[in-house]
């Protein structure tokens, strides 16, 4: 109830919210909304036909198609249950990651502290998705392997915000005197230090799960990520590349085939980053 009032009470942040729901409820009925044809795969696109040209939004085709007629609404509905897996999937596991190694390397300190933060170095050392455009290219273009470059380069985040918020916690009074009255170690790092060291954290990763999305989409234009034929917002623009200046005459022809994915890719990143800020006044404690 108090996570709902304080929403309601920002409008912002209630914008954020009806839109993280409208994408959810999508992503929940996307069997419902857009009939799976390939029970085997649903997130492959359904193919109307092999011609080049993108067809116009039709009652056939709501959304009209990409190059190869490749449904885009089909592509809309499922690419939004795709976002939201690879979205929270990534980060929850840099999430995870970030906490491990922030958590080790504050309350151990010492060269353990040292090793694992020049380790978080090295991978700053790369702008982010320069570093996921090898390590994708490495494993191979494929879901899995993009999901995976993306943890790779999401994690330091956390545990460089990890380890300084547990080592300001650690020389609070409630966790010295814990330990004066012989609490072991293992029981005060995660009963008293990680409950309050992982809120910032938490307000980040909600800002995060937009910029992975929208990362992803970026490694799958350069064909990195989901293979042709998916279901994945990233692909669907990489379909239209070839028709973004129209044809002569007419720069707006084909404008369906880059305002439906874009315009999914730009309000599901926009209703996160609005989420975040109510997450930031909720979940910190420090806020009144």
């Amino acid at each position: 109830m108090r996570l709902l009032k304080r929403i309601y009470k920002n409008k912002t942040s209630l914008c954020g919210l009806i839109l993280v729901a409208l994408f959810a409820l999508t992503a929940l009925l996307a069997p419902v909304l857009a009939p799976v044809e390939n029970p085997n795969n649903p997130y492959q696109l359904p193919q109307a036909g092999y011609q080049i040209e993108p067809q116009i939004p039709s009652a056939q085709h709501w959304f009209g198609t990409t190059e190869q007629q490749y449904d885009l609404y089909y592509g809309v509905v499922w690419g939004t249950r795709l976002a939201f897996k690879i979205g929270i999937t990534v980060t929850l596991l840099a999430f995870l990651i970030g906490l491990l190694i922030g958590g080790i390397a504050a309350y151990f300190g010492g060269k353990v502290d040292e090793a694992l933060m020049r380790l978080t170095d090295v991978v700053f050392a790369v702008p982010s998705l320069v570093l996921a455009m090898v390590i994708a290219a490495m494993l191979g273009p494929d879901l899995k392997n993009m999901m995976i470059a993306l943890t790779a380069v999401a994690w330091p985040s956390y545990a460089r915000l990890v380890r300084g918020d547990i080592l300001s916690i650690k020389q609070q009074g409630y966790v010295i005197a814990a330990r004066t009255l012989g609490a072991g170690g293992l029981r005060i790092f995660t009963r008293h230090i990680v409950p309050n060291a992982i809120y910032p954290s938490v307000v980040v990763a909600s800002l995060d799960i937009g910029y992975v999305v929208l990362t992803a989409a970026s490694l799958s234009f350069l064909g990195l990520g989901a293979q042709p034929g998916t279901a994945d917002w990233g692909q669907l623009i990489a379909m239209a590349r070839n028709w973004v200046l129209g044809t002569p005459g007419h720069p707006l022809a084909y404008w369906y085939t880059v305002v439906a994915p874009g315009g999914a890719i730009f309000l599901f990143v926009l209703g996160w980053n609005l989420l975040g800020d109510a997450f930031r006044d909720i979940l910190d404690p420090r806020q009144g």
